[in-house]
């Protein structure tokens, strides 16, 4: 089958299109003829993170598509379902953090970029009925993640103001989304004026630019609830936004690995510092819930042929997208 991989040296050189072995489904697991798969960040940073003496991998961490064959002693799942996949392996119910053993989709485990998939059952979710095969493909992972990030850790209540720095990426424009249906107030932030306006029209309440005055454009008006993942390049700014009590939940380090916290600001504003990644199965059938009960429809950037997965990913890694970046899959 066709399968996006990486196989050799650290990095873009690995990235290629091939040839790969079909799995087959065992004991407690369904294979998925996949017909749609999205792009993450984590993509790219796995390119960086193999070695040239690991074995090939198939890349990919979201994905839907239909059962085609159901291992033994698998209950409740047929052959024709129309699926969405969990890519949280071995995090079945809702916690402060993911048990040991916990792993992603897409290195080392085989992922979605391919025509097929061998996943555990208990990954397996019946494909939310209003959305499309490309809307469906792009969902799992950012959707789960921002789930977690709003509900779980960020204990969003409806009439809170939530500030988004960097909005864009398929996490930030599911945030807003969710955001707004729990009947939050939303601000984001961006240096690119396209994605303001895009985020304005997606339904936030207002729009800033990253890199002007945030105390001036928001005035008095702090956040209950900021989540980011941009990290160094606005950290001190949206702090500064924050209210007296307010929650800060990071998922990301898009611009670098480290922040200077002002501590006296921090402990005088009394504030909470929370980090969250993906999240649990629990927590992803409760996003799905969410997702169908108000029609949320992900926001689909461009979709790109699994033969051209390359230039997929060289859209991410130049960040031009707004919302997620899509494979189809034939």
């Amino acid at each position: 089958m066709k399968a996006v991989v990486h196989d050799g040296p650290a990095g873009w050189d690995g990235l290629k299109t091939k040839e790969m072995r079909e799995a087959s489904a065992g004991s407690g697991e369904v294979k998925v003829r996949l017909k749609a798969s999205g792009l993450n960040h984590r993509d790219i940073w796995v390119l960086y993170r193999r070695k040239e003496t690991d074995r090939p991998v198939i890349l990919g961490s979201d994905g839907a598509g239909v059962v085609e064959h159901v291992g033994e002693g698998v209950e409740g799942i047929r052959v024709g379902d129309e699926v969405v996949i969990n890519p949280s392996l071995g995090w079945s119910h809702t916690s402060d953090a993911p048990p040991a053993g916990f792993d992603i989709l897409g290195s080392p485990t085989p992922g979605t970029f391919a025509e097929s998939i061998v996943v555990p059952a208990e990954n397996i979710e019946k494909k939310p009925a209003h959305l499309d095969w490309g809307e469906a493909g792009i969902l799992p992972l950012a959707a789960l993640t921002a789930y977690r990030a709003l509900f779980t850790r960020g204990r969003l209540q409806a009439g809170e103001h939530v500030l988004i720095p960097g909005i864009g990426s398929g996490v930030a424009t599911f945030i807003l989304m969710m955001a707004k249906v729990a009947g939050a107030r939303v601000t984001v932030t961006s240096r690119s004026e396209e994605k303001r306006n895009k985020a304005l029209e997606l339904g936030a309440d207002a729009a800033i630019d990253s890199e002007g005055d945030w105390q001036k454009s928001m005035k008095d008006d702090q956040a209950d609830l900021i989540i980011d993942s941009v990290g160094p390049a606005t950290f001190e700014k949206a702090l500064g936004r924050l209210k007296s009590g307010g929650r800060f939940v990071n998922f990301g380090a898009s611009t670098g690995e480290s922040v200077k916290l002002p501590l006296r600001p921090f402990f005088y504003g009394q504030f909470n510092l929370l980090g969250t990644t993906m999240g649990s199965a629990e927590e992803f059938r409760k996003m799905l819930r969410l997702v169908e009960t108000h029609q949320i429809r992900p926001v689909l950037d461009q979709t790109y042929p699994l033969s051209e997965a390359l230039q997929a990913f060289q859209r991410m890694k130049d960040g031009k997208q707004f919302g997620k970046i899509g494979l189809k899959i034939d």
